[in-house]
């Protein structure tokens, strides 16, 4: 796992000093205490995002069922 990262970052060309760069620029533009809530909020997100891909669709005709009772009632 640790290996397909270093890969990666070999690719695309960043090396350790860049990584330290662009830590010190997010640092200074967002400061101390914003990086934390930037981190959790990002955590929060991919949590919802990979429980949304393991819950399973609804099935079209549900939907398609509960549109055609509003209609009637019209």
């Amino acid at each position: 796992m640790v290996y397909g990262k270093l890969v990666l970052l070999g690719i695309m060309g960043i090396g350790g000093q860049e990584m330290l760069l662009i830590v010190l620029a997010c640092l200074l533009l967002f400061g101390g205490k914003k990086i934390p809530e930037l981190m959790r909020g990002l955590g929060r997100g991919v949590r919802e995002f990979k429980r949304g891909q393991e819950e399973e669709p609804e099935p079209e005709g549900d939907k398609t069922d509960k549109d055609s009772d509003k209609e009637g009632h019209l």
